[in-house]
């Protein structure tokens, strides 16, 4: 045997010690997706749409688990001081992942520098419906009696800091008017309230709102996004029903604890992104309401950083106080 060959044999070893090892091994055991509002909502319904088809691909159980509260702090908070292993993920809003910034005075962590980036999943617009007894048809209307009734008109969210109150928000500020913010722990129960006539409307999430658009319990007025969804195409947008220079897009997305190795990231980047290429996933996406997510870990991270930037801007701008 050569020196030459023991060198290089030697070489060969240390460098194989030093790789790690888990990652091609990983998953090994289930995997949690944690939510941080109640079953149900479309944040839910995203959640398990996706974990179903990873589940499959990865060959191990993705468990969705449940966390709701304080516009998803809880679950976001036991995701960012998780173990950096890719066996705690977060499914999040743009509200857990940025948002929330503008709404808590003391937030549980730092989104945009406490979580690894991972993929977007999708990409949503609110839909502004009130309850069917409320005597309003279209948005023009709607503001009509918001003005005639100052702070009178209740409208639900999924919590302080989500997309759904930080569309209220915007509408507000746009057309000058003034509602009354009713915070529940996530859409879905807010979409409950609605339904018995508790609060008056909400700016709901797509997926929430469908069933009871088609069951004719509630009516929609208008979607909050820069286009109509394609789910709903007669819909027409805030915007094009009568309040010009409003617009508010959302999006979900997949994170880990910081540090998560970037093996491990481009692994579930790849998954989520194949999943996204799946036909059956897609329809199922679609026909929720919501618009295909995917792209690189720069992606979501990039979306975060301006979700963050917007929402602190219009929070201040709209005078709206920290809550603890």
């Amino acid at each position: 045997m050569t020196a030459r060959y023991v060198v290089w044999a030697a070489s060969m070893l240390v460098a194989g010690l030093s790789l790690p090892a888990w990652p091609q091994a990983y998953p090994a055991k289930p995997v949690r997706f944690l939510v941080g509002f109640a079953a149900g909502g479309s944040v839910d319904i995203l959640g398990r749409i996706y974990s179903q088809k990873l589940s499959e691909s990865m060959g191990q159980q993705i468990i969705v688990e449940n966390r709701p509260g304080a516009g998803s702090n809880i679950a976001g908070a036991v995701v960012a001081k998780a173990p950096p292993d890719g066996y705690t993920l977060f499914v999040g809003s743009a509200g857990g992942l940025a948002g929330n910034l503008a709404i808590y005075q003391r937030m549980p962590y730092n989104p945009l520098t406490d979580f690894s980036p991972i993929s977007v999943l999708a990409y949503q617009a609110n839909i502004l419906v009130v309850n069917a007894s409320l005597p309003t048809k279209n948005v023009r209307e709607f503001i009509a009696l918001a003005r005639n009734k100052p702070s009178q008109i209740n409208v639900g969210s999924g919590g302080n800091g989500s997309s759904q109150h930080l569309s209220l928000e915007a509408f507000m500020k746009v057309a000058g008017v003034k509602m009354l913010h009713v915070p529940y722990k996530g859409g879905a129960p807010a979409v409950t309230d609605l339904l018995g006539g508790q609060i008056d409307a909400i700016f709901a999430p797509i997926p929430e709102a469908m069933p009871h658009l088609k069951a004719g319990k509630i009516r929609a007025l208008g979607v909050t996004g820069a286009k109509r969804a394609a789910a709903l195409p007669g819909i027409p947008t805030i915007r094009e029903a009568g309040l010009p220079g409003y617009e508010f897009d959302g999006f979900m997305g997949l994170v880990g604890p910081a540090a998560l190795p970037q093996e491990l990231v481009a692994r579930l980047n790849r998954e989520v992104n194949n999943a996204l290429g799946d036909s059956a996933v897609k329809t199922r996406l679609i026909e929720s309401g919501l618009e295909l997510g995917g792209g690189s870990p720069e992606t979501l991270a990039n979306a975060m950083r301006v979700q963050a930037e917007t929402m602190i801007k219009l929070a201040k701008d709209a005078g709206i106080k920290p809550v603890d």
